[in-house]
């Protein structure tokens, strides 16, 4: 028992919600474009490695400023005790608070960083790439600041829906809290597929059609709205690759790997090869 009291007591002490963080990576060079990762994990916790130090580095290297965002999640013990059953403990929107004033530092800290305001974009990966989406949809929420709007998004293997049956229920609880199936309205609002509007930021859409942990079908449905919408955006779809590889190609397939890429083409398109890669 002994043991017990004190792993929990462990899980308690390090597993609360992670506090807002934003640690650059700033590229040779000056009005570069910048990006602003989200990493993945549920609403819970985050891949501050694979889907955030190394895809910063991959960025830094390519010749973009990337800039980590380590936001607010509900932590490993709100995933095992359901503590926020008693208390509010992290939860939406305090992960959007964190990712639009993230936004808004980096364009307010563009000379000091030596990148365009006017090119400052989101990329996010499983529920983090949920995130990135949000925030081309929720710009203009009541209480957010002015500035906040993304120029452009990257959403990698996202969440995406809390209302279909491919729901990742994890993230959905992640963000929404405990009783998140009691909650309709809330679950429709953060559905992204819902709320596709026609002046959202371009959208770069990447996922793998055997992905074990978020169904491709949550992808599937972004495209689909984003087509119907009439959004600029561009949708690759891998049939191997899995799940949870940022930009590390050994961790997934030959043909996935290529994502990495295809991004640096799409920005080079739409900013006139102004990196080198």
């Amino acid at each position: 028992m002994r043991i017990g009291l004190t792993m929990l007591g462990l899980i308690m002490a390090i597993g609360h919600g992670q506090a807002y963080k934003l640690t650059p990576f700033i590229a040779d060079g000056n009005d570069n474009t910048a990006v602003i990762i989200c990493p993945g994990g549920s609403y819970f916790w985050l891949d501050t490695h694979t889907e955030g130090r190394e895809v910063a580095k991959r960025l830094q290297q390519a010749g973009i400023s990337a800039f980590l965002l380590e936001y607010r999640v509900a932590g490993v013990s709100a995933f095992i005790t359901h503590n926020r059953l008693v208390r509010r403990g992290v939860r939406y929107p305090d992960m959007l608070d964190d990712l639009q004033r993230a936004i808004k530092e980096v364009r307010q800290d563009s000379v000091r960083y030596g990148i365009c305001p006017d090119r400052v974009g989101v990329m996010g990966f499983s529920a983090g790439g949920h995130l990135v989406a949000l925030a081309g949809q929720q710009f203009d929420r009541p209480g957010a600041d002015d500035n906040v709007r993304p120029d452009f998004i990257a959403s990698i293997y996202p969440v995406v829906t809390f209302t279909e049956e491919c729901a990742h229920r994890r993230s959905r609880r992640g963000i929404m809290g405990e009783r998140s199936g009691s909650r309709p309205e809330l679950a429709d609002s953060l559905s992204l597929e819902r709320h596709v509007r026609p002046d959202m930021p371009p959208v770069f859409l990447v996922n793998c059609m055997d992905d074990p942990t978020v169904h491709p079908h949550n992808a599937e449905l972004l495209d689909s709205a984003l087509t119907a919408v009439g959004v600029d955006h561009v949708y690759h779809k891998f049939e191997k690759g899995g799940h949870g590889f940022g930009a590390t190609a050994s961790k997934t397939s030959v043909e996935a790997a290529t994502w990495f890429d295809l991004f640096l083409e799409w920005i080079d398109d739409m900013y006139k090869g102004e990196f080198e890669r």
